[in-house]
C-alpha cells in the first residue's frame, strides 16, 4: 500500500490523529508526513487542525473517499481493465467512481469520460492522457454532482457500451439504493444512454437498506465489490444474472 493510503486509511479509522504519532506509526520524518499531507489536504481528503490530521466534514465527497479507500482503490483498478485505450464511457458520481477515473487518466490512453460529476471532472482535470465531457445541470454543492432536467436533455445525444455507477444501499426486495431522488433519477437516465451498467461500491454498502429505490437488478451487468461481501448476497446477485467481481 503506497504511503498516502496507509495514511488515509488510518486516520478514517481514527478520525483524528496527531500528526507527529502518524510519523511514527509509518517511520517517517515530520517533514515526510507534512508533505504527504500536503498532498491530501489539497485533494481535499483530510486537513490538518492544531497538530492534527482530520477527517473532513462527513457531508463533503472527500470524506466519503476516504472511507475504505484501500478497498475502493482495489475496485477501482480491477474495474479499470474493462475499459480500453481509445473508447468513450461514462461515470457517474461517487467515491469509488472518482477513484476509477483516476485510474483511467493515470494509466488508460484516449480516453474520454463523461460525466454528471463536477468532482470527478476536477480531481482527473490535470490529466492529458484523457478528455471530459461534463453533462450541466442543476448543481448539488455536498457531492458536487449536476442533477435533473437538463442533463436529461443532454444525455439523450449519448450512447456508451459502460456506466460505472456508485449505490448507497442494497435490498433483495427493492434492488440497489440511493440516498437522494433526484440523484438517483439522474443516474437512471444516463443508464438508458449504455448498453451495459456497472456497479463499483465496497461491501459495507450490502449492510445498508438506503432510502430510495435506484436500479433494479435486471438493469446491472456487473457488480465490482470486496472480498468481504456476504457469501448470500453475492449468491443473490448471481442468480439475478448479475457477474460478482471481488477484489
Amino acid at each position: 500500500m503506497a504511503r498516502e493510503e496507509e495514511i488515509i486509511s488510518i486516520v478514517s479509522e481514527n478520525k483524528k490523529i496527531e500528526v507527529n504519532e502518524l510519523a511514527s506509526l509509518l517511520n517517517v520524518s515530520k517533514v515526510t508526513i507534512r508533505k504527504d499531507l500536503d498532498k491530501l489536504e489539497t485533494r481535499g481528503i483530510v486537513h490538518r487542525q492544531h497538530g492534527y490530521a482530520v477527517l473532513n466534514s462527513q457531508d463533503d465527497i472527500n470524506y466519503r473517499l476516504a472511507i475504505n479507500y484501500d478497498l475502493k482503490r482495489k475496485i477501482a483498478k480491477e474495474a479499470a481493465k474493462l475499459v480500453k485505450d481509445g473508447e468513450t464511457v461514462m461515470i457517474e458520481s461517487g467515491s469509488t467512481c472518482t477513484l476509477l477515473a483516476e485510474e483511467l487518466a493515470n494509466y488508460k490512453n484516449d480516453v474520454t469520460i463523461i460525466t454528471n460529476s463536477c468532482f470527478i471532472a476536477s480531481y482527473i482535470r490535470k490529466a492529458e492522457a484523457i478528455k471530459i465531457l461534463l453533462i450541466g445541470g442543476e448543481y448539488q454543492k455536498d457531492s458536487q454532482v449536476n442533477v435533473g432536467p437538463l442533463v436529461k436533455k443532454v444525455i439523450s445525444e449519448f450512447h456508451v457500451d459502460k456506466l460505472f455507477v456508485g449505490i448507497d444501499g442494497f435490498d433483495e426486495q427493492r434492488g440497489f439504493t440511493g440516498s437522494d431522488v433526484t440523484r438517483c433519477d439522474t443516474a437512471n437516465t444516463m443508464m438508458t444512454s449504455a448498453n451495459n451498467t456497472i456497479v463499483l461500491t465496497d461491501s459495507s454498502k450490502f449492510l445498508q437498506g438506503g432510502v430510495v429505490s435506484e436500479f433494479d437488478f435486471d438493469t446491472i451487468s456487473k457488480v465490482y465489490t470486496d472480498n468481504r461481501i456476504e457469501k448470500e448476497k453475492k449468491d443473490f446477485l448471481e442468480k439475478q444474472a448479475i457477474q460478482v467481481v471481488t477484489v
